[in-house]
């Protein structure tokens, strides 16, 4: 590891990142600008947006098992093809068809990047995963909040052309781009660390590894999916939306940044089952509140929501490192797929939640208002069973970590009696 730089290959890796996040704020910014211009119901926008979760989940299931084979720098080098070829295709768009293959380029794109980033932040800092995981995805919701602010002063208050707001994609693009391509990489922790590729396939079979990637589905669901209608659902709500989404995302940024003395108290999945607590509640406050109020209620939710991603892909990296980079890329995967589903099913709850508020004599906002109110509490289900999943796994496996913290202990203090 002499020769390999790690700040500079983890800057490139968190402005990549920031990139993947940029587009899930511009679409989420522009849902009403392409209903408008295109003629597109929510349930159609939610079909045209849901190839940036199921593209992205493809990329990221093949993107695995090719880390080890053609190496994590090659896998960068299709994620920046894809981004440049989703940013181009959004730009000449004349139809729905041609926004839905611009969405599924930089789906695939994005999922290269956590498919590549997410092995190469666990190799390149071995003795703290989980931190280093959570600072890694700082810039996801980071990233949302530099989206989320271009799009409100380029769209609603500049009011300049969408296209414009699409374009300054390619200056993060070009800048990871660069950086990627003069910078050495190092193997994967599972090759140096001699774990064999059918370990790592056996390990992805385990009981406990699919009961992760079945809670991946659900908080993958409930983090992007919400943000991703978070605009539309408080349309009715007398806030602006696009704040409150940088507002959670910025918290979610904070909160990640300082995820260390968190991880240290918690564990991962202490705080997973806090995790689950704060989204339901979040949930359940936004479906109620109205006007500033939503900011508290926002709060609750971010509070929720910050650690659930990176905290699920640093409990299968500790507690089941030879599953190595498919062990993350299915959990990444579990989790964009997921939400691939629950981005159309949201817009179709929302759909027919307003046309039974307006059959029933109300108005066009307080359908808005109605519509939003009722699909936070469907999704507010999802965290409800987290909790009691992740209650149960704790209870059962209590004696394992602290033996596991007890090693590690014992790990670090033996590799500092030898420095």
């Amino acid at each position: 590891m002499n020769t390999i730089n790690r700040k500079q290959l983890f800057l490139a890796s968190r402005i990549a990142l920031i990139v993947t996040a940029m587009t899930f704020a511009f679409r989420a910014s522009l849902e009403g600008v392409w209903s408008t211009q295109f003629v597109l119901s929510k349930e159609q926008l939610g079909w045209i947006f849901s190839p940036a979760f199921w593209g992205f989940t493809l990329a990221m299931i093949f993107g695995g098992p090719l880390c080890d084979i053609i190496g994590m720098k090659r896998l960068l080098g299709f994620a920046f093809m894809g981004h440049v070829a989703g940013i181009v295709m959004y730009l000449i768009a004349k139809d729905a068809t041609m926004l839905f293959i611009g969405t599924v380029c930089i789906g695939v794109g994005n999922g290269m990047v956590e498919a590549a980033c997410n092995p190469l932040t666990v190799t390149l800092f071995p003795e703290n995963k989980t931190t280093m995981l959570n600072r890694f995805h700082v810039w996801f919701p980071g990233g949302i909040v530099i989206g989320g602010l271009l799009s409100y002063v380029m769209i609603e208050k500049m009011h300049l052309d969408w296209r414009i707001l699409i374009a300054s994609l390619f200056i993060p693009a070009i800048i990871y781009g660069y950086l990627f391509l003069k910078l050495k990489f190092p193997q994967t922790e599972r090759v140096t660390s001699g774990v064999s590729t059918k370990q790592m396939f056996s390990a992805c079979i385990k009981p406990l590894f699919i009961i992760m990637v079945i809670c991946m589905l659900m908080t993958g669901a409930t983090e992007l999916g919400t943000n991703t209608w978070i605009v539309a659902l408080l349309q009715g709500a007398n806030v602006s939306g696009i704040l409150i989404l940088v507002f959670i995302n910025g918290l979610m940024a904070l909160g990640r940044s300082f995820a260390g003395p968190v991880v240290h108290r918690l564990n991962p999945n202490g705080m997973l089952i806090f995790s689950s607590l704060f989204a339901g509640i979040g949930l359940i406050l936004l479906s109620i509140v109205s006007g500033p109020a939503a900011f508290a209620a926002a709060f609750v939710f971010a509070v929720g929501v910050c650690f659930f991603w990176p905290t699920m892909l640093g409990f299968v990296s500790e507690y089941l490192p030879d599953t190595g980079a498919l062990g993350l890329s299915i959990m990444g995967g579990a989790g964009m797929f997921s939400t691939s589903l629950i981005v159309p099913i949201m817009g179709h709850w929302y759909d027919n939640f307003h046309a039974n508020a307006i059959s029933s004599g109300a108005n066009a906002a307080a359908a808005d208002a109605i519509a939003g109110s009722n699909t936070f509490l469907k999704v507010a289900i999802m965290p409800a069973i987290l909790l009691v999943v992740f209650t149960i796994i704790y209870f059962s496996r209590k004696n394992f970590y602290k033996k596991h913290h007890d090693d590690k202990a014992a790990a670090k203090g033996a590799s500092e009696a030898i420095a």
